[in-house]
């Protein structure tokens, strides 16, 4: 079989770091100043993967990139030391090693961008990715729900950082939002950024309970001020998570952010993104909005735990012709 390395798109490169968002002082005139029109957001998201088509060996090496742009995942109330290690050693090598020299890739390194879980898995997630480069990402602040008292919150993250975290998973307080008391969410995300010190933070927006698309893109904005080095779509526990048009509206505010002060801001979908061909999607949308430096994992991240399956899966179908059964792809 020809090796796909030719047609991996050029955003395949290892980028260098972006520099941090410093954050800027709150501009309550720019957040209220943000609309939205529903109607043509849900018609230009309904276009993303209608205009074109990713076939063959192109989309196998965006299925590729999009293994580098995963959060690997597990957030459960039975998880254990030997689950997280487990998941920790498929972080490592995620795709298949036959499957990877099939096509002509045995040698590019191919890791999952980060490994996410609870505080308590902390430790145990560091210990197993000693030496492999892949961050661990913890969430916090009274995930998912965000309802802890917040000098706990604080804590929560500071402890998380101590034990080796370099990514912490914010959610923020909702009501702060649905009351529009911008100030308050502002000062809130603030003090959640100065707590991570050198960790990078993902501020949560839990779109599906913010009411409206005009509320997440202000909220967008505020996290991005208050200093976000990632906006999130969700927590994946609400009943509304990740949407193509909740994720247009706010990767055109990082392009608003961008635009006034210079500073790169991450992009997550998070809960649902389960499908190969939902990633694709998610792709096609940073690359058309934001461009190419969107597609690294340093830009961009999936909050997913069976999404590495499916693309294994359909990796395996490139190599072969033939749809394995899903035990043959297992994550953790």
């Amino acid at each position: 079989m020809a090796s796909i390395q030719k047609f991996i798109p050029n955003s395949a490169a290892k980028s260098d770091h972006p520099a941090r968002n410093p954050g800027m002082d709150l501009d309550l005139d720019l957040v209220k100043d943000q609309l939205v029109n529903k109607s043509a957001v849900e018609r230009r998201a309904a276009t993303l993967t209608t205009r074109r088509s990713v076939k063959k060996a192109n989309q196998a090496a965006w299925y590729l990139k999009a293994v580098t742009c995963i959060d690997l995942t597990t957030l459960s109330g039975d998880d254990t030391p030997d689950r997280v290690r487990r998941l920790c050693a498929k972080a490592r090598m995620p795709v298949r090693s036959d499957l990877l020299e099939s096509m002509g890739m045995p040698d590019r390194n191919i890791t999952v961008g980060a490994v996410c879980v609870y505080h308590e898995m902390v430790k145990t997630a560091v210990e197993a990715l000693d030496g492999s480069g892949i961050p661990v990402a913890a969430v916090s602040t009274g995930f998912p729900a965000g309802q802890s008292p917040f000098d706990l919150k604080v804590k929560e993250i500071e402890k998380s950082v101590r034990a080796g975290a370099a990514e912490i998973d914010i959610v923020i307080s909702r009501r702060h939002v649905l009351t529009g008391n911008w100030r308050a969410l502002y000062k809130e995300i603030v003090a959640y950024r100065a707590a991570c010190g050198d960790a990078h933070l993902k501020t949560i927006l839990a779109t599906g309970e913010l009411g409206n698309l005009r509320n997440v893109a202000a909220a967008s904005m505020v996290a991005m001020m208050a200093g976000a080095d990632f906006i999130k779509t969700s927590t994946g526990k609400e009943s509304v998570n990740a949407t193509l048009p909740v994720s247009l509206s706010m990767v055109r505010m990082i392009r608003t952010y961008k635009e006034m002060t210079g500073y790169n801001v991450g992009f997550k979908p998070a809960g649902g993104v389960s499908k190969a061909k939902d990633a694709l999607a998610y792709q096609i949308l940073m690359k058309e909005e934001l461009g190419n430096a969107w597609l690294q994992p340093d830009l961009f991240r999936f909050g997913a735990s069976s999404l590495l399956g499916d693309i294994e899966r359909q990796l395996e179908h490139f190599v072969t012709g033939r749809y394995s059964a899903g035990n043959r792809h297992p994550v953790g």
